[in-house]
């Protein structure tokens, strides 16, 4: 039986794109100098297509490849797909969730209490030779978050995972959605700017895309505060990125820690000078065994899709 052909947009883990060769021919995009002609080479035989939530697959590329019926998403969002055009054609659409539910959870935590700690700072500090014993230029003292209150924006797996650590260091738990939920034993709020203005830490864990391109606005920032956080784990485009650079450097934003960016890999320069800022390169779910298990996902969900044209894990 002849092999699949998929076309890979980015690489993924290596055992994720060893499984993918040992059973389908692969094309790899990225690789390719002559990006239009790479495709125009392989339109005719690409029925399948992996990919990341980052990178996702735009219109002008499913509509170059007529025989494509399934994309495999290596993360959990889908708003760099394009949702519409794989419906419109019948192309089925899987991501990878569940299995980095817990993992982008506890990076949130770990980012709040970087944040409220400075970890990140207090490690410069050592390394450039400044702790010292004779009570001078003592590191200054850092914020408490044990028994502080947590606004969530966005109460999906991740949302949810993330409250129920919040208990273990006495944190008081309120959220906001587009609409509240039955069986949730946190407090809803349904206006973002009254949830911000009532919470030391908001932390961002919903979906991206146009819905919620924006959402955490100036007037959000201004109502969190000077002594407020903002920990983004969700998508860059939730929020107003020059409003967030702008109150972080007037102190109208006390904090932040950020996973996300609006133009990935590009986070705003401006962020690099500011010490009250903790940034990362969008690695919420970057460990072995969580990258591992999305990858192997991937594989599964184009192997079940070749197989009997059924998704383990489809995008609804």
């Amino acid at each position: 039986m002849q092999r699949p052909d998929i076309l890979l947009a980015v690489p993924l883990i290596d055992s994720a794109m060893a499984a993918m060769e040992g059973d389908f021919t692969v094309h790899r995009l990225w690789e390719a100098g002559d990006r239009d002609g790479f495709l125009a080479g392989v339109a005719d035989r690409v029925r399948g297509a992996a990919t990341t939530g980052a990178t996702g697959l735009n219109a002008e590329v499913i509509g170059r490849l007529p025989r494509l019926e399934v994309v495999a998403s290596y993360g959990v969002g889908t708003d760099a797909i394009d949702l519409a055009a794989c419906r419109q054609r019948g192309i089925g659409v899987s991501n990878t969730p569940d299995v980095l539910t817990e993992e982008v959870a506890d990076f949130a935590l770990a980012l709040l209490l970087a944040s409220a700690r400075r970890i990140p700072q207090a490690d410069a500090y050592v390394r450039r030779g400044d702790y010292r014993r004779d009570g001078k230029d003592q590191y200054p003292l850092t914020r408490r978050a044990r028994g502080k209150k947590v606004g969530i924006v966005g109460l999906g797996q991740i949302g949810q995972a993330f409250a129920r650590l919040c208990p273990a260091l006495g944190m008081e738990v309120a959220w906001y959605g587009p609409r509240p939920k039955r069986g949730i034993p946190y407090r809803y709020v349904d206006d973002l700017v009254r949830l911000a203005s009532e919470v030391d830490y908001l932390v961002l864990t919903c979906k991206g895309g146009p819905e919620t391109a924006g959402l955490v606005s100036a007037a959000v920032l201004e109502a969190l505060g000077p002594q407020g956080t903002l920990v983004n784990v969700a998508r860059g485009s939730v929020v107003d990125e020059a409003a967030l650079v702008a109150a972080l450097q007037d102190g109208s934003l006390g904090a932040a820690a950020i996973d996300v960016y609006a133009d990935e890999p590009n986070a705003p320069p401006a962020l690099f000078a500011m010490d009250n800022v903790v940034i990362q390169p969008h690695v919420a779910s970057g460990t072995n065994e969580t990258r591992g298990a999305m990858g192997q996902l991937v594989v599964d969900n184009l192997r079940s899709w070749f197989a009997d044209r059924k998704l383990l894990t489809p995008v609804a």
